[in-house]
């Protein structure tokens, strides 16, 4: 049983940490100041010490370095607030294995005390963040996964999850652009008894609704001009396990009575074949308008939504998650260390309050493209203010004129402007607006644009 030295002056949650350690098999010694750390490091020898950075009578870099003098082979993890990222680099610099910054949650605690324990003392100086960039970066990277958030919002968010995931019931997710509704669509799925089955992600605002059959359902070779070989539908695809239907509410009314049929019959035909096949699937579906509107302008049938909406989740806002905000950043700022092979320590105390202070229209999509183009711009240990995006650094005034494009009365003037002058070539107009292409799709149907 690995034996952890404990030390953190805050009582209550010492108390909380080393019943957490003790509940997961660790032999845990706990004290509440450097004293009496160094009295218990005079004559025993521990697996791990697991240090805050602030204590009432010195600080985690000497705790370290007394360490470091007897038992350089212990690794030393130290705990620190977000204001004391600075001084927790100059640790890792010294010899620390990694530091956490609080808030964090049980399963980055365990992560970065497993890393150690198996590691030895080898000091980590790629990501010194809540958890380590081969533990949860690959090559998915959706804004929110592994993250799980400790907000009073990112609680119920996930306490709905747990309570769905398990049935088959149709989730509809709801919430704004980039907050991460397909990372909710695949976390119901891999908490689901269909978990080892496909999960089939399709954006049905990149869909022309001409072809949108064929998509859904497949079709036979032949069937009509340009169907050289057959095609198996996304529906087949996934049967037996979860399709997910981002941007839903962008079907035309045709395509949805083929997908009502579908969901009532739960059976399919491709495109020019008289043979029915059976498909048993989880539907989960995601938008950012709403139906309910849509519904009542009759641009959605009632009863699809309906079959849509057995249960719903609203997926929040940055904004509201506003505890989730730094715990975010780490871990976009490990996945962009593992996609772009650098090594970048953490965030500057002044970009952490200008993160603090923005309100990030974009959400979490914004906020992994600011962090991994900082990242890819950054030379040192910390990103600094001066690879921030313009937009994050201007005082607000300035900022709403740069970001006119958001603003209701210059889009759509923007919109079909950029249509013109593209030849109304989609894709080169959302380039051309920095936009996706689906956010387009959404923006000329909001603005009802002849296009």
């Amino acid at each position: 049983m690995p034996k952890i030295l404990l030390i953190e002056d805050d009582v209550t949650f010492s108390a909380m940490l080393e019943r957490f350690l003790k509940k997961n098999d660790f032999n845990v010694e706990a004290v509440y100041s450097s004293e009496e750390a160094s009295k218990k490091l005079t004559n025993t020898e521990y697996d791990l010490v697991f240090t805050d950075l602030r204590l009432p009578d010195d600080d985690g870099i000497s705790i370290l370095t007394k360490v470091k003098e007897k038992y350089p082979e212990t690794p030393v993890i130290l705990m620190t607030g977000y204001a004391q990222v600075s001084t927790a680099v100059k640790a890792m610099k010294k010899g620390a294995f990694d530091y956490i910054s609080k808030p964090f949650n049980q399963d980055e605690v365990l992560i970065v005390i497993q890393n150690a324990l198996k590691n030895g003392a080898a000091p980590s100086m790629t990501v010194p963040t809540s958890t380590k960039a081969e533990n949860i970066a690959t090559a998915d990277d959706s804004p929110t996964k592994t993250v799980t958030g400790i907000s009073s919002a990112s609680s119920k968010l996930n306490e709905y999850i747990k309570l769905v995931a398990p049935t088959d019931m149709s989730v509809l997710i709801t919430g704004d652009s980039g907050t991460g509704k397909e990372v909710v669509a695949k976390r119901i799925h891999d908490n689901s008894n269909r978990k080892e089955l496909n999960f089939i992600a399709v954006d049905c605002g990149a869909i022309p609704k001409e072809i949108a059959a064929s998509e859904f359902f497949g079709h036979v070779k032949g069937s009509f001009t340009g169907a050289v070989n057959n095609k198996v539908g996304h529906f087949e695809a996934a049967n037996g396990g979860t399709i997910f239907l981002d941007e839903v509410g962008n079907l035309s009314y045709e395509n949805q009575i083929q997908l009502l049929r579908a969901l009532q019959e739960r059976k399919i035909k491709p495109i020019g074949s008289n043979h029915e096949i059976e498909v048993d699937i989880r539907l989960i579906t995601a938008t950012n308008e709403d139906l309910l509107k849509a519904v009542e302008k009759g641009q959605f049938r009632e009863d699809l939504y309906h079959r849509l909406n057995e249960f719903s989740i609203k997926v929040p806002s940055l904004h509201e998650r506003k505890e989730d905000l730094l715990l975010f950043a780490d871990h976009f700022l490990n996945m962009a260390n593992a996609q772009l092979n650098k090594n970048v320590l953490g965030f500057s105390d002044e970009v952490i309050s200008i993160f603090q202070q923005y309100k990030w229209p974009g959400n979490l999509r914004e906020m992994s493209n600011v962090i991994k183009r900082s990242a890819l711009l950054t030379q040192g240990d910390l990103i600094e203010k001066s690879v921030l995006p313009v937009e994050l650094t201007l005082p607000q005034n300035e900022n709403n004129k740069v970001k006119s494009f958001s603003r209701k009365e210059n889009e759509r003037d923007l919109i079909i402007n950029a249509l013109n002058e593209v030849g109304n070539n989609k894709s080169k107009a959302a380039k051309l607006l920095n936009i996706t292409r689906k956010t387009l799709y959404n923006k000329i149907k909001e603005y009802q644009i002849d296009a």
